[in-house]
C-alpha cells in the first residue's frame, strides 16, 4: 500500500550484509508519524507484539515468523533454547491465533535440518508467510468486492455503498491490503462509490488512529464515529454492509475479535444487516469447536483505559488521564461473536457460511496447512 506515494509492506527482513534484522512500521505513532523499528533481537520482537508496535492477526504471525528467524540465529543451534525462545514469542497475545501458526510452522520447517541451514530456513519460510499473508488478503478483496457490487447495483444514483468497520483489520493488520478493508480498497479501486464508518475502537482507537488513516492514504470517503453509534446508524439504514476482521476463527464458525465486535453483530442481526468476517485461512483454529468457552480472552493493563495519548493544539503530543481516581479498570481486549449472528465469512479460497459445513466446504483437510 501506498504511504505519500511510496509503496510499503508492515514487516520485512534486512538479511543483506550485516543487517539481520526485521523491519516494522511503527503503529504506536500513527497517525502523527510515520516511523520505521529496527527489531535486531527475539527480545525486540516480543516487546513489538505484546506492546503493540505492531498488531493485528496477520501482521503479528508474520512478525513472529521474523522472529523465529532471529531466533534461529540466537539458539546457535541448541534446540532446547530455540524452543524457549519460541514459546516467549507466543506468549505475547493469548488470542492471536496467526502467531502460534507461524512459530509452530517454522519449527515444522526447520525440522531434521542441520543447524547450519536453520537461519536460511527460516527466513525463506519467513518470507514465505509474508507473500502468503499479502496474496490471500489480496483473494479476499476480490470475493469480497462481489459483496459490495451486489449492493452498489441496488442503490440508487450516484449513492455510496455504506460499509462499517470495527478496530483495524486493514493493510496494517496483515503484510498488504488487510482483511476487512481489502473489499472496500478493491472497489474504490473500481471506482464504485463507497463511504467507510470507522469505529474509534477504544480504548487504543485503532478505528481513529490507524483505519482513518489508512483510507485517507488511500483516498476513500470516511467518518469516524464512536464505538456506540453503530447501532443507531443501523437502525437509522445507513449502513449497507458490517465487514471486521478477526483475530481467531473456530473451524466451526465462532470469531473472535476486539471487543466490541459482537455488539456490532448483534445490531446488524436485529437491523437485518449483514455482518461478514473477512480471514486468510491462516486465523483459522482448527482444534477449537467452542469459541465462547474456549478461546483465551486477553486482558490487558488497564492504563489502556484510563490514558489516552492525542496531539495539543502546539502540534506536541501528551497523555491524559480521563478515569476517576481510585476507580478499578478491566481491559478485556477481545469478545466472540458467535457463528449464528455471522452472514459469513470471506476467505482467499471464496465466501462460505460461518458453520463447521461452510468452512470444511472450502478447506476440508482442516489439520493441514491450507494453500490457496
Amino acid at each position: 500500500m501506498n504511504v505519500d506515494g511510496k509503496s510499503y509492506r508492515t514487516v520485512w527482513a534486512d538479511a543483506a550484509g550485516s543487517g539481520n534484522c526485521v523491519h516494522i512500521i511503527d503503529q504506536r505513532k500513527l497517525p502523527f508519524s510515520f516511523e520505521i523499528e529496527k527489531l535486531t533481537s527475539v527480545r525486540d520482537v516480543v516487546i513489538a507484539i505484546a506492546d503493540m508496535h505492531v498488531r493485528g492477526a496477520g501482521c503479528i504471525g508474520v512478525t513472529a515468523g521474523y522472529g523465529m528467524w532471529l531466533a534461529s540465529r540466537e539458539s546457535e543451534g541448541d534446540r532446547e533454547k530455540l524452543q524457549l525462545l519460541a514459546e516467549a514469542l507466543v506468549a505475547t497475545r493469548p488470542t492471536a491465533g496467526n502467531l502460534s501458526w507461524a512459530v509452530d510452522r517454522q519449527l515444522q520447517a526447520i525440522e531434521g535440518k542441520p543447524v547450519a541451514e536453520w537461519s536460511n530456513v527460516t527466513l525463506r519460510e519467513a518470507d514465505k508467510i509474508a507473500d502468503e499473508d499479502a496474496e490471500w488478503c489480496l483473494s479476499i478483496g476480490r470475493h469480497g468486492l462481489n459483496l459490495i457490487e451486489e449492493i452498489a447495483e441496488k442503490k440508487p444514483g450516484n449513492e455510496p455503498v455504506n460499509v462499517l468497520t470495527h478496530c483495524n483489520a486493514g493493510w496494517l493488520a496483515f503484510v498488504d491490503w488487510g482483511s476487512a478493508t481489502a473489499p472496500i480498497y478493491a472497489a474504490h479501486r473500481a471506482g464504485i462509490p463507497i463511504h467507510v464508518w470507522v469505529d474509534e475502537t477504544r480504548p487504543r482507537n485503532q478505528g481513529a488512529r490507524l483505519t482513518a488513516w489508512e483510507l485517507a492514504n488511500e483516498g476513500v470517503p470516511h467518518t469516524v464515529i464512536v464505538d456506540n453509534a453503530g447501532g443507531h446508524l443501523m437502525q437509522r439504514g445507513m449502513v449497507d454492509l458490517v465487514i471486521t476482521g478477526t483475530d481467531r476463527t473456530t473451524y466451526t464458525g465462532d470469531v473472535a475479535n476486539k471487543i466490541g465486535t459482537y455488539l456490532k453483530a448483534l445490531a446488524a442481526k436485529d437491523n437485518n444487516v449483514p455482518f461478514y468476517v473477512a480471514l486468510p485461512s491462516s486465523t483459522f483454529d482448527w482444534k477449537t469447536r467452542d469459541g465462547i468457552g474456549e478461546i483465551p480472552i486477553e486482558q490487558r493493563g488497564g492504563e489502556e483505559v484510563s490514558h489516552l495519548e492525542g496531539r495539543l493544539a502546539s502540534g506536541e503530543l501528551a497523555e491524559v488521564d480521563v478515569l476517576n481516581p481510585g476507580s478499578s479498570v478491566a481491559n478485556y481486549a477481545f469478545d466472540v461473536t458467535p457463528a449464528r449472528l455471522v452472514t459469513g465469512l470471506i476467505t482467499e479460497r471464496g465466501i462460505c457460511v460461518a458453520s463447521e459445513e461452510g468452512v470444511t466446504s472450502l478447506f476440508p483437510r482442516k489439520q493441514d496447512r491450507p494453500d490457496p
